[in-house]
């Protein structure tokens, strides 16, 4: 809002500074954006009831905030300005001189007004006046184009300067030009249009209100008026229209014709109900005052539903307790008295030490009717704050807590999980919780996706199922700059209709082993992501096994889930190639991932603390053994077999050969595993070694139909 200083000056005798008075109220609540230079006019209308400067004059443009429409006035920040400094206001320039005539209802000779909904305008003034239109002072002109508005006519540039000196949008009309001589407040009918004073045709809406005459509509309510009754150098009579309309209409009329005005700005954000009547006081009077008609008593004031004042109970420990200072009762029934609000003494005050009462208990406070921001207790409490001065606050050390709460113990598992990757090579990805609908579909697992009810784009509809969409994501990001080989991983959230769940997941494409001279070039394999599974699950100390799995972004065959206790909390494996083309990955970029339910895997961890054992002192002693058997088990299956035939002194099973071909039957497989015996309590002897080794042959025999080789 910028308003000049000396326009300020004629509601509130201020003698400070424009950077002064900026200053001071950028700690009450109306913050100062900018200074700009302005020449007072000398002009001055015959009675010089506007005071005029020759001294150097200032521009001052203050950011309102959106619950404080009484502030887009002249009048309402000289109220905040002389609260600020304890003055009063100038009652002069409060009440328009001009009266006569403003009464309730339809006026003799004024013009009819019939309000068809209420509920969309509850109020409506219109006055008569004679006029010759013309250009307006001088005076007039600057202080609009000071403002940011531009001077058309005396007559158009009255509702202008009304509008910021009292914050109520008002509108003319050429008299001669309204059909039938009357005024209807109406909702638009289905398909009505109206030309703009923009210029422009607009077809309006049936839950849109129009200011009608006996024909047809003649400006849109609250927005804009319309051509065919504009003000124009032939208009000798004219009514001038200032009302009340509903707050959400005009915000939605507005937004939906994509039409933002000074007026439409105003009465979107809650407008003062007795206004109305003081605007058009005020608008008549400068058109006598600055010579352009001869207003008349014929004034029209239509009131369906008087608003009643809010009453809001005031508790003084409440201002206590919220502020944290406490506020002299003076002070109190000083700001909010001086901001317009009438504070009545009602609650019983406390006694002191001789019986007396010591102050007000509280006071029940009547809101003016341009404070529509003002609901509850609290809100006068802020005022009361502000004014008093946030500054006055007593500087105070915070409460220290006896004790800190505990650290989320999650927090120190994820940090060992990150550091055990990057260990390995492994580079961290921090990806977006929300996905595309067609990302997710493959990790769904027949659950339906968690989705959003406003999302940004479709690049961010649903919460994303698993971390691997977004792994994927930066695989193909780093593939398509020249990165063939790339090892990264994630720590995050997955989000199911059951809740949500903390993982881990990593994603491997290209070498398996660094490239160097003294080895040949390996990729990337299914043992490489199991090993690192197999780390984690050592780092946690749980125990894991893995099955068969099927997925439907993993390859067939080369997917495995991983198992604590039977119970899945991850799996691993081979992206398919069609779920990372789908995602720009070339078909050719094998790729291997894996994913672990971090909380399972917390579930399932010993509670107590691991221990260090001591080193064997006994040797171990290692045995080969190599076994036909069916191509489809597993070799899961063969190791459990075998771990569950041995004695307690087997301490390893580790396959290190698998052979399919020639000299080996169709539909068999050659499995060799490297056995590891060790007591810590004595050496074993070759027998019971040998006699070991038999009763794991036997049971791979009988069990899987093995053959030794």
């Amino acid at each position: 809002m910028k308003v000049p200083l000396s326009w300020i000056r004629e509601f509130v005798d201020i003698t400070a500074s424009a950077e002064e008075i900026g200053k001071l109220m950028s700690v009450r609540g109306l913050a100062l954006e900018g200074l700009e230079p302005f020449d007072s006019p000398p002009g001055l209308p015959p009675d010089g009831s506007l005071r005029a400067s020759r001294e150097p004059d200032v521009v001052m443009d203050f950011d309102v905030t959106a619950n404080r429409p009484d502030c887009l006035s002249v009048i309402g920040i000289a109220r905040e300005i002389a609260t600020a400094y304890q003055l009063p206001m100038n009652p002069a320039a409060i009440a328009p001189g001009f009266s006569r005539g403003i009464g309730g209802g339809n006026a003799a000779g004024g013009v009819p007004v019939t309000i068809d909904e209420p509920e969309l305008c509850a109020r409506y003034v219109g006055g008569v006046a004679t006029v010759k239109v013309g250009p307006s002072p001088q005076w007039m002109q600057d202080r609009l184009i000071a403002c940011g508005i531009r001077p058309i006519s005396n007559i158009v540039d009255i509702t202008n300067y009304v509008l910021l000196e009292l914050g109520q949008p008002m509108h003319a009309f050429d008299r001669a030009r309204l059909g039938g001589g009357r005024i209807v407040v109406r909702r638009a009918r289905a398909g009505e249009a109206i030309k703009t004073l923009d210029g422009k045709m607009r077809t309006l809406t049936t839950d849109m209100l129009v200011i009608a005459d006996a024909e047809r509509a003649q400006a849109i309510g609250g927005v804009m008026g319309g051509v065919d009754s504009e003000v124009s150098d032939a208009t000798s009579q004219i009514v001038f229209e200032a009302a009340w309309f509903n707050p959400a209409s005009i915000r939605a009329t507005s937004k939906a014709l994509g039409l933002k005005t000074e007026a439409s700005t105003r009465f979107e954000r809650g407008m003062d109900r007795t206004a109305p009547p003081r605007a058009m006081a005020r608008a008549l009077e400068l058109i006598e005052k600055i010579s352009a008609g001869k207003a008349t008593a014929a004034v029209t004031d239509v009131y369906p539903r008087p608003h009643q004042p809010q009453t809001v109970p005031l508790e003084q420990r409440r201002i206590i307790g919220l502020l944290g200072m406490d506020v002299p009762d003076a002070n109190v029934e000083r700001i909010l008295g001086s901001l317009g609000f009438e504070v009545q003494s009602t609650l019983a005050p406390p006694m002191d030490a001789a019986g007396a009462p010591a102050r007000h208990g509280g006071w029940n406070v009547l809101s003016p009717p341009w404070r529509v921001d003002i609901h509850r207790q609290v809100d006068l409490i802020e005022e009361v704050g502000r004014h008093h001065g946030f500054e006055h606050l007593p500087a105070t050390f915070p409460g220290v807590e006896v004790a800190p709460p505990p650290s989320d113990p999650r927090l120190a598992r994820d940090r060992r999980m990150r550091n055990a990757l990057l260990g390995m090579g492994f580079s961290e990805t921090i990806t977006f919780a929300f996905i595309e609908a067609t990302a997710a579909e493959p990790y769904l697992d027949d659950q339906p996706p968690v989705t959003l009810a406003n999302p940004l784009s479709e690049k961010f509809v649903v919460m994303r199922p698993s971390l691997l969409p977004g792994l994927v994501d930066v695989l193909s990001h780093n593939r398509r700059h020249g990165r063939p080989d790339v090892r990264i991983f994630e720590i995050g959230t997955r989000f199911t209709p059951a809740g949500e769940t903390r993982g881990a997941a990593f994603a491997w494409m290209g070498l398996g082993t660094p490239d160097h001279w003294s080895g040949a070039r390996r990729a990337v394999d299914f043992s490489d992501v199991k090993g690192v599974v197999e780390q984690l699950a050592t780092l946690a100390a749980v125990d894991v096994t893995f099955s068969e799995a099927e997925r439907p972004f993993l390859v067939r065959g080369r997917a495995a889930n991983i198992l604590i206790n039977g119970a899945v909390v991850g799996v691993l494996g081979q992206l398919a190639p069609e779920i990372g083309e789908s995602r720009d990955l070339p078909a050719a970029s094998e790729v291997y991932a894996a994913e672990v339910n971090l909380d399972a895997v917390t579930a399932a961890a010993p509670i107590e603390t691991r221990r260090a054992a001591p080193l064997p002192r006994h040797p171990f002693v290692v045995r080969d053994v190599s076994m036909l058997v069916a191509n489809t088990l597993s070799a899961e299956s063969v190791r459990g077999t075998i771990r569950s035939a041995a004695p307690s002194t087997l301490v390893q099973v580790r396959e290190f050969d698998r052979y399919e071909g020639k000299g080996i039957p169709e539909g068999s497989v050659s499995l060799s595993f490297r056995l590891t015996f060790q007591s810590p309590e004595r050496t074993l002897t070759d027998d019971e070694v040998q006699a070991a080794m038999q009763t794991i042959v036997d049971a791979l025999t009988r069990e899987l139909q093995a053959v030794q080789r």
